[in-house]
């Protein structure tokens, strides 16, 4: 088939400025109209999260209810065990806002109007299983964040080149879900965050999050079921972190700029002070010293964390968690990224 001729080609061009004369004011209005049509749409997706939070508190068939429970028989490192925090953590900052009890087997973070807290861990790891059990800030906690993480710098800057694997809490206010919010950072790029509303009330009991870190994958997992899998997607180009030790960090701050609602709702600080509770720590890891890895000294090839993978049971599991409870995915967001998912999103 050829080009259309002049006489068509005129034609056209005619059309063209006969709709940009008649619809042209009108374009930067569209433009507002479809945004807000983008963000009511954000909106009725997220409600209709928390309606599935309030009425099915756990996604179907309980999944709960037959945990995955891995064999740890078997542990090449197990570093860490129960009453260690005064041992193998130290205190970061807001000193008089944080403290350790019951001979060790109880870490406390505290927020309130004058300062934050947090603390890290006396050693580096490269590649582990690490477990901590949790219990968030009780009641409205609107404004602020509790995290847990590994990263491989103190405090991430413009220009770095850290890895980080996060758990962050969201706050909420009281009655509604809190958002756990997840990301990875390989070479300081980070912008992979999948969000979820917990199926169960994390402030009424102590729950375990564990990060699965081995050269293959990162696993989260929430009360032994799995709910995303970055996997080594470098045999297309994308960066994994595997060459950083990091140490495990925990704190507990305000971010009521962005944190709730996009930061509408703010933190109330009559309800302060804001206390979450760390217990039950262990880590089967790797552990890095003056540039050498213990691994190196006692291979951990067989151990169950340093090969693990998601098998088909806990597949489904984490399939249900992300259909029912994931309220935001970064490889499904086109308004963010208009030329396309991120590569390891195809992977």
């Amino acid at each position: 088939m050829g080009f259309p001729s002049s006489s068509r080609n005129r034609r056209f061009v005619r059309n063209v400025r006969l709709i940009v004369s008649q619809f042209g004011p009108v374009l930067p209005l569209l433009s507002i109209v479809f945004y807000l049509l983008f963000k009511v749409d954000v909106y009725i997706s997220r409600s209709r999260a928390v309606a599935r939070y309030h009425h099915v508190q756990s996604p179907p068939e309980k999944i709960q209810t037959t945990p995955t429970t891995y064999n740890k028989t078997r542990t090449y490192r197990r570093i860490l065990t129960n009453g260690t925090f005064d041992r193998n953590f130290e205190i970061t900052w807001g000193y008089e806002n944080a403290s350790i009890r019951k001979n060790g087997e109880l870490l406390t973070l505290s927020l309130d109007s004058v300062s934050s807290s947090g603390f890290e861990s006396r050693y580096e790891y490269l590649f582990g299983r690490i477990d901590m059990q949790i219990k968030l800030v009780l009641g409205n906690s609107a404004g602020t964040v509790t995290t847990y993480y590994l990263s491989s710098e103190a405090e991430a800057h413009d220009g770095d080149t850290h890895d980080e694997i996060d758990f962050e809490f969201l706050g909420n206010s009281s009655g509604e879900p809190y958002t756990l919010h997840t990301n990875v950072f390989n070479q300081g790029k980070g912008k992979r965050e999948q969000q979820f509303f917990l199926w169960f009330d994390p402030t009424a009991d102590f729950h375990t999050y564990t990060i699965v870190w081995n050269p293959r994958r990162i696993i989260f997992i929430v009360d032994d079921i799995p709910i995303r899998e970055f996997k080594n997607a470098e045999s297309i180009g994308v960066p994994f972190p595997k060459d950083n030790p990091m140490k495990i960090y925990s704190s507990l701050w305000n971010a009521d700029d962005w944190a709730t609602k996009g930061g509408r709702v703010k933190t109330d600080w009559t309800l302060a002070p804001f206390i979450a509770s760390f217990q039950n720590f262990s880590a089967d890891a790797c552990i890095w010293s003056s540039g050498v890895s213990s691994c190196e000294k006692d291979s951990p090839r067989k151990e169950l964390w340093f090969i693990q993978k998601i098998n088909t049971a806990d597949t489904r599991k984490m399939k249900k968690v992300q259909k029912y409870n994931m309220i935001y995915d970064y490889c499904r967001d086109k308004w963010r990224f208009p030329n396309g998912p991120a590569p390891e999103c195809r992977f």
